[in-house]
């Protein structure tokens, strides 16, 4: 889509959106050309892991650089008995994850009931004697064991997957240590990039050719009033304008905000394109917990529905928001 194009869309909106907008304009158009040309974006990666969120900094190694001795060994052993075992990066992942929420990546002689050892695995339930599950190589393999019999458990969050083995009650609380555990495998692991965002490995997810016009749509709705539950013409909320922002370019989108970060191809938020969804959850690592989606513009800008009283508006935006989630979605592809 040429600059001209969209400019003169634009000026059927209005002269002040053109010059409130010109620049997020251009930098679009000049990225839609680029994407056009290349025809795909490799965003071939699990959006999901890194040694670093939105709003934390670099918590992950921070994380990593307080474990005492102890804790170090038993990573070292998870690390060394998946390489043995010639699984990939991502089981020794889910494996530090579990161990640090159990136990805190220690070897103990005590726990819930007759819960023992590093994953507080009980003999009782049939994970081994005494003796065994407070054996640190036992430990491990037997959880590796458990974890190869998850159904698509590489294709699960590690968190997730951690559950699958642990069945905890409290199934959410292993993704607080996602950082820290990429950290360990990148630094311990000797691993360049968990993620493997960016080095152009498997397969590739085309540029979405919808942005543009729904970017176009979305800043046209600048100045009506949010109405929760709305979704225009005349008001909106969030995810109300979401929708019919990719409505007009031809995109159906889920109603509401928790269901929009399902409709399309992951990436890292860090990686966002101007279209792509980012999204405030109340707990970051738990997608069930989003309660807002705004559409990203490129240039630190993002256009949304906020809130009662704030009406469809763009302001600046930065990826450390307390609140943002870690994945951007790039609908229709």
């Amino acid at each position: 889509m040429r600059v001209g194009v969209v400019a003169t869309v634009l000026a059927g909106i209005g002269l002040a959106a053109v010059l409130t907008v010109g620049t997020v304009v251009k930098v679009v158009t000049d990225q839609q050309q680029a994407a056009q040309a290349q025809r795909v974006m490799n965003v071939s990666c699990d959006a999901s892991l890194g040694p670093t969120q939105p709003g934390t900094g670099d918590q992950g190694s921070v994380d990593a650089a307080k474990l005492d001795d102890e804790q170090r060994s038993i990573v070292t052993a998870i690390i060394s008995i998946g390489k043995q075992r010639e699984l990939a990066p991502r089981a020794w992942q889910v494996a530090i994850q579990a161990g640090m929420t159990e136990s805190g990546l220690h070897n103990l002689t005590y726990g819930d009931r007759d819960s023992l050892g590093i994953f507080q695995m009980r003999p009782s339930m049939g994970w081994g004697t005494v003796a065994q599950v407070t054996n640190v190589e036992y430990e491990v393999n037997k959880f590796y064991d458990v974890l190869l019999a998850v159904p698509d458990w590489q294709n699960k969050r590690p968190g997730d997957a951690a559950q699958a083995v642990e069945r905890s009650g409290f199934p959410d609380r292993y993704h607080k240590w996602e950082p820290m555990a990429a950290a360990l495998v990148e630094g311990l692991g000797a691993v360049v990039n968990v993620s493997g965002c960016g080095q152009g490995m498997g397969a590739l997810v085309p540029a979405s050719q919808a942005a543009g016009q729904a970017i176009q749509f979305a800043l046209g709705e600048q100045g009506k009033p949010y109405v929760w539950g709305a979704t225009g013409p005349n008001s909106y909320d969030c995810s109300g304008l979401m929708l019919r922002a990719y409505e007009s370019a031809g995109i159906i989108l889920p109603r509401v905000s928790k269901d929009q970060y399902h409709a399309g191809a992951m990436i890292p938020v860090r990686e966002a394109q101007p279209g792509d969804l980012l999204f405030l959850a109340n707990d970051p690592s738990n997608p069930a917990t989003i309660h807002h989606v705004m559409m990203y513009l490129g240039e630190n800008k993002i256009v949304e529905a906020q809130q009662t009283g704030v009406p469809v508006h763009t302001r600046a935006f930065s990826f450390d928001e307390k609140e943002l989630v870690g994945q951007a979605v790039r609908p229709g592809v």
